[in-house]
């Protein structure tokens, strides 16, 4: 079994997704949107990617991951 990317090129390449914003977001482009790829080897983790470069990278993550993360910086 292979283990799915740490990142892709593009997150243009995740299709039929929908990008969320946090809802602290100002609407400046100036924070970061995550999506839920639904299927294929991205299926159950999560992307995360910069506002300001929708077409730029993007870095995937196990959900429980990004949720350590959120914690300790807040």
């Amino acid at each position: 079994m292979t283990a799915p990317p740490r990142t892709i090129p593009s997150s243009l390449a995740l299709r039929d997704v929908t990008w969320l914003r946090s809802s602290y977001s100002t609407g400046a482009n100036n924070c970061v949107e995550t999506a839920r790829p639904a299927t294929g080897a991205l299926a159950g983790l999560l992307a995360v990617r910069d506002s300001k470069a929708p077409d730029g990278p993007a870095l995937i993550v196990p959900p429980h991951c990004w949720a350590r993360f959120l914690t300790a910086v807040r």
